[in-house]
């Protein structure tokens, strides 16, 4: 009787919101008219582009412009993009905006050619000098000449390769340009964004990506989407990533088409190429007249270093208004209607909400409509989970955060005092042939969920390591950069390792409410009493240990130091936690294997795989650590 009583409540909500929908959408279509027009560059290439126009001729409009590689889909006039009226979006209709979807260069139904992350050159001379900063700026320049009940402000958002678009905005330097938001921004694809963590490869998500379509070339403009070419003939993506093994298997299957992907593999270090292709370098060149307001996820699993590393930039070099948000949410998840959840971690209330009506549209409604004030709008805002707290901060890192090493201990214990013993460390075998896996699920494409995945299946394994301290009598928040400072020998001439941030919950943890044990996403219970909740994970391609260009092999059995950057944190561990760290050298197929060898990992053959002994250090003379970012 129960489940029949809820399976009507749920129809009776799926009706509602249907009916809302059907609402939303006709009065869309009463109040707005769609054009499609093709914008000229300054070289002659023609961008097709969708214009959302309200038929209100009352007041002027402000313009809020999308630039896109995945398409302004749908195409026809007589189409409404569903969006408009299904999502948050529907809140800037209501304002009368005018909304403006853009094909980028060399993308779906625009002309000219795609170049992937394309470089911002700083020194146009000639109409044929372009890039995407040029592109905005001939677009914005376009729709303020010839949209009419305009009001001469445009705003540029985007989220992820279209948070790159948003940077590249940034920096074209239109007047009318007031401000602009880049969402998970693409930001360094070698560093820390999406296809590499720290020089090592992120072969599931990049392999995915191109053979599933994107990266194949485009003769002509077309309006058809590409079908995907590369289908792997398993359900486990851990066994089928292990079964085509190296690297230069895998370009095998993509043949000789993908462009962007045979670039990968022709710069396998941090050269001049990758730098070009690093918008850090070039943020200067946003004017002081550009408002920014970046937004990122804590939990992104593509681009949560694009996010901080991209406000951290223009908080260096440029000399705009600049404001950051980072909320607990997996890639985009602050433009859904749940941010309540991820995973099997609550977070206490529906943080995407909250932040669309407290964050992004007042910004945009104040720079663009000089509506409202923004003086509740803090430098940083920051959601900190563990204590489920939104935070407002006066800068990034927090002011009062002081980076202390907590130190690993013989015994796996983890303490904030140097270690005394001699000669100590905690080794393990490194099997390329056996990686670990980066969830314990079985699975075909990359999780979102791993970010806050129960890491208990890793430490019953042999070849990682797990350091733990006692229980918090107090509560223990970190608000930055984690560093790790391994002191390591191996026994061959490369590996990688990894370092996990870990909350481990206590045994009897429950959440509150008649819900509070179960995983939404997989529909039934989860032991939540002792959940080794991932914080933050990163990897680190050892072989850059010293410099993502020149790398360097190990000598065998020799202590060297691999110190390097986890992106910043933002949790606290509540007093009767634990903290927990753990080590491993491979995260598959999450990062490709390192053979543990120092060869061209691009062009190494199955045979140059080998295990390796890898041995931590943890006595007086080599103590290795993590440094925290600790609020006081």
């Amino acid at each position: 009787m129960r489940k029949l009583f809820l399976l009507i409540i749920a129809l009776q909500f799926i009706g509602f919101v249907n009916a809302q929908y059907e609402q939303d959408s006709a009065w869309l279509c009463e109040n707005y008219i769609k054009k499609e027009v093709t914008i000229p560059m300054r070289d002659g290439v023609k961008l097709f582009t969708s214009m959302y126009v309200p038929k209100d001729a009352t007041e002027k409009h402000p313009i809020l412009l999308l630039r896109s590689p995945y398409s302004c889909s749908p195409y026809g006039e007589n189409n409404f993009n569903a969006g408009l009226y299904m999502r948050y979006f529907k809140y800037y209709v209501r304002e009368n905006y005018t909304i403006v979807f853009q094909d980028v260069r060399g993308r779906w139904a625009s002309e000219g050619t795609f170049v992937d992350v394309r470089p911002f050159n700083p020194n146009k001379k000639t109409n044929q000098d372009i890039d995407e900063a040029s592109d905005t700026y001939d677009t914005i320049d376009w729709l303020i000449k010839n949209l009419e009940n305009n009001n001469g402000n445009i705003g540029v958002m985007g989220i992820s390769y279209p948070g790159f678009y948003s940077t590249m905005a940034a920096l074209s330097g239109h007047p009318a340009l007031k401000a602009v938001s880049p969402q998970a921004p693409v930001t360094d694809w070698f560093i820390g964004d999406d296809f590499h963590h720290n020089g090592a490869f992120f072969i599931m998500d990049g392999f995915s990506f191109y053979s599933g379509g994107f990266g194949y070339p485009r003769p002509a403009p077309t309006k058809v989407g590409p079908r995907q070419n590369i289908r792997i003939p398993s359900n486990d993506n851990y066994e089928s990533y292990l079964n085509i093994g190296a690297l230069k298997n895998f370009m095998k299957l993509t043949g000789d088409s993908l462009q962007f992907w045979k670039d990968l593999y022709a710069h396998p270090n941090y050269d001049d190429w990758w730098k070009a292709r690093n918008v850090r370098n070039f943020v200067n060149n946003v004017p002081a007249s550009t408002a920014t307001l970046v937004v990122g996820g804590v939990f992104d699993a593509e681009d949560c270093f694009g996010a901080w590393r991209t406000y951290e930039a223009i908080e260096q070099k440029a000399k705009n208004n600049n404001k950051i948000v980072m909320g607990p949410w997996y890639h985009g998840q602050w433009a859904s209607t749940d941010g309540t959840h991820l995973g099997n971690v609550q977070f206490g209330a529906n943080t995407s909400i909250w932040y669309q009506n407290n964050i992004e549209i007042p910004f945009f409604n104040y720079y663009l409509k000089g509506k409202g004030d923004l003086k509740k709008l803090a430098e940083a805002t920051v959601f900190f989970t563990g204590a489920n707290e939104w935070k407002q901060l006066e800068q990034w890192p927090p002011a009062d955060k002081k980076d202390e090493p907590i130190y690993l201990q013989p015994g796996g214990k983890l303490t904030w005092e140097k270690p005394v013993a001699k000669n100590s460390f905690s080794e393990y075998i490194s099997d390329p042939a056996h990686p670990v896996p980066y969830t314990e699920n079985v699975h075909f494409t990359r999780t979102r969920d791993y970010m806050t995945d129960d890491q208990r299946f890793a430490s019953r394994r042999t070849d990682v390591l797990t350091f733990e301290t006692d229980v918090l009598s107090n509560d223990l928040t970190l608000g930055g950069t984690v560093v790790a400072d391994l002191l390591t020998s191996i026994s061959t001439t490369d590996a990688d390792f990894v370092v996990k941030v870990i909350d481990v919950f206590p045994d009897d943890f429950k959440y509150a409410g008649s819900n509070a044990n179960q995983s939404r996403d997989a529909g039934g219970a989860y032991p939540m009493g002792g959940y080794q909740m991932l914080v933050r994970g990163e990897i680190m391609r050892g072989r850059f240990r010293k410099s993502f260009t020149t790398p360097e092999a190990f000598k065998p059995n020799k202590i060297e130091q691999v110190k390097f950057e986890l992106p910043d944190v933002a949790h606290t561990f509540k007093k009767g936690h634990r903290l927990m760290i753990q080590i491993q050298s491979s995260w598959f197929p999450l990062a490709d294997r390192n053979p543990q060898k120092f060869v061209n990992i691009y062009e190494c053959n199955d045979s140059d795989f080998q295990k390796a002994v890898i041995k931590i250090y943890h006595d007086g003379s080599n103590s290795s650590n993590i440094v925290l970012p600790i609020l006081k």
